[in-house]
């Protein structure tokens, strides 16, 4: 491709250049809208049947032209109706802030170049759990015009009839505040809190000097401890409410009897309950306790004696579980049995070796005692997929890789074995291809396109980040920027996913905060759920059935425009992590 910086257009095609780049964008050219590293690769995506072999990079607010190059070849996408060709302008390194334009397909998008220039994206993915604080309320100093009186004090929860034991019958009242809220609803859910905590937990561990001075204004900012810590905890304290004190065992969730309204989080107080304990509660449990416990020993300081009881939660939950290897959590089987009927998120899962792997490698690294070596071998052959929150055990893995020693005590497994492990798991991920016509790494197959298909993309973009932290290889770090670049834009939606981000995100996230408040603006940085054809919502409007385009922003659309913090989780893990790599970022 031949291409080169400065150069002089004739007369007549400046011209029309000039008054065609001032218009508003057309959307037919899809790209990251927050922009671009100097050092990376720049893609943006053009879309339609345009004539042109030419794009052009303007710099703004002047529109000089600084570059043009050839538009690749046209290519049809798998999984939308898209035919695309790409516009690499991994040349342009200038700081500064660009549009795309394309003689027929108008122009992109403004974007910068620069460097930590998604700071942004990943400074308000974390500041979105603040927001789905529970039990405080959240003051404008911190909230801005989201500030809210706090919710749902959760000081007097009742025991279920399906949790009810001799020492805690049904009816009894607990005590459970804090924590976030879930998703969309005002319920808490261990089993998601697990693959949530474990996700924020691993990028602090995994990434502690870049963490130790990222601020996100809020309450606890100014104290000794880093504020990804800070939100961790203030969840971590209602899990360890959630441990029956007399048995070790752990309720499946705080929730009401079904679903309520689109209301604000303090306007209802209608009972809520901690429902039937269950295995995989208890080891996902066990698996957030034991990490943080060895992460917050280094704060005794500031958190006196907090490490130590994570540490003691952690062991009684194993105990539990070991006594109760196969509660599963069955709603329905439950709701036959008891009332009142509990109809709100069941996160029922039935097979636990994923959990018993992953909570036994953090335990191994924390407490160094030998019996857990025997579970992690015992599960070590498990197919390893990609985490969700009723699969966990990638989640073991890269514990295990960041701590080398862990290996001492697992006979006839070498930190070898597992890092190639992983290694032969983001290779694939890579030879699959993803969507071409979109050049990302989301869309290998239409199971991409799941519930919650933008933290698909995220989770990929982490097994390809753990693979560059083990191998030091480019092309893994390349190729996790690629999802982000996706969520953040270059997809078939054209939508940036994450709220209050770029030009085109999404407005109407099924989050009860963002409608019920007032506020034309949704709650920022929160993570919409993304594509998915199986519509289960059965809302009106979706665009397409394509899995690629089955996205609708509009808050009836709990299928693809839900909030969830196992969704944000991952985005806070790669939106840091890249700006944390970005030096070694190369096109």
């Amino acid at each position: 491709m031949n291409s080169r910086y400065t150069f002089f257009l004739p007369l007549i095609l400046l011209s029309i250049l000039y008054v065609e780049s001032f218009g508003q964008s057309t959307g037919k050219i899809k790209l990251n809208q927050l922009g671009f590293y100097p050092n990376a690769d720049k893609i943006a995506v053009v879309t339609g049947d345009i004539s042109s072999n030419r794009f052009y990079v303007l710099s703004l607010p002047s529109h000089d032209t600084i570059y043009k190059a050839r538009l690749q070849d046209t290519m049809s996408s798998k999984w939308s109706s898209s035919i695309t060709r790409i516009a690499r302008f991994s040349d342009v390194k200038k700081p500064g802030n660009y549009v795309i334009y394309v003689p027929g397909a108008g122009n992109s998008y403004p974007f910068t170049i620069r460097k930590n220039v998604l700071h942004s994206a990943g400074v308000s993915s974390l500041k979105g759990f603040y927001y789905q604080r529970l039990s405080m309320s959240l003051e404008a100093p911190y909230a801005g015009k989201w500030a809210r009186p706090a919710g749902r004090p959760d000081n007097k929860v009742l025991i279920h009839p399906s949790a009810a034991s001799d020492k805690r019958p049904s009816g009894t009242i607990i005590s459970t505040p804090g924590g976030w809220f879930d998703a969309g609803d005002y319920n808490k859910y261990i089993v998601n809190s697990g693959i949530t905590m474990g996700t924020l937990l691993s990028a602090y561990e995994d990434f502690p000097k870049y963490f130790d001075t990222l601020t996100t204004n809020i309450p606890e900012s100014k104290d000794a401890v880093p504020d990804i810590l800070n939100e961790i905890i203030y969840n971590l304290r209602w899990m360890l409410t959630m441990q029956d004190p007399n048995d070790g065992g752990v309720y499946n969730k705080c929730t009401e009897a079904a679903f309520d309204g689109m209301v604000m989080p303090h306007t209802n107080d209608l009972p809520r309950y901690v429902v039937q304990k269950g295995t995989a509660a208890a080891l996902d449990f066990a698996a957030v306790t034991a990490q943080a416990a060895r992460i917050l020993k280094a704060y005794n300081k500031q958190l006196p004696s907090l490490a130590d009881s994570c540490r003691e939660a952690s062991i009684k939950a194993w105990q539990w579980a070991q006594q109760n290897p196969n509660m599963s959590y069955n709603q329905n089987a439950i709701n036959n049995k008891f009332e009142p009927k509990i109809t709100t998120g069941g996160y029922g899962d039935g097979n636990f070796r994923d959990e018993w792997f992953w909570a036994a490698s953090e335990l191994l690294i924390t407490t160094k005692d030998k019996q857990y070596a025997d579970t992690v071998l015992n599960r070590w052959s498990d197919t390893l997929l990609l985490p969700s929150w009723n699969n966990v055990k990638a989640l073991g893995l890269y514990t295990l890789l960041r701590n080398k020693t862990a290996f001492d005590q697992l006979n006839g497994i070498t930190y070898n074995n597992a890092k190639n492990r992983l290694v032969l798991f983001a290779q694939r991920l890579i030879n699959d291809g993803g969507d071409k016509a979109y050049q990302t790494i989301m869309g290998n197959s239409r199971g991409d396109f799941a519930w919650g298909s933008n933290s698909v993309a995220m989770n990929q973009s982490i097994v390809l980040i753990n693979a560059y932290s083990v191998t030091k290889e480019d092309k893994y770090l390349n190729e996790a920027l690629k999802n982000l670049d996706y969520v953040l834009g270059r997809n078939a939606t054209g939508y940036c996913f994450i709220t209050g981000l770029g030009t085109k995100s999404t407005m109407h996230p099924h989050h009860r905060p963002s409608v019920a408040d007032g506020i034309d603006e949704p709650v920022p940085g929160l993570l919409a759920g993304g594509p998915n054809p199986s519509q289960q919502d059965r809302c009106a409007g979706y665009p397409s059935r394509m899995p690629a385009e089955s996205y609708l922003d509009a808050d009836c659309s709990y299928a693809s425009n839900e909030i969830a913090i196992n969704w944000n989780a991952p985005l806070v893990y790669v939106a840091n992590a890249i700006e944390a790599l970005q030096l070694k970022l190369k096109p």
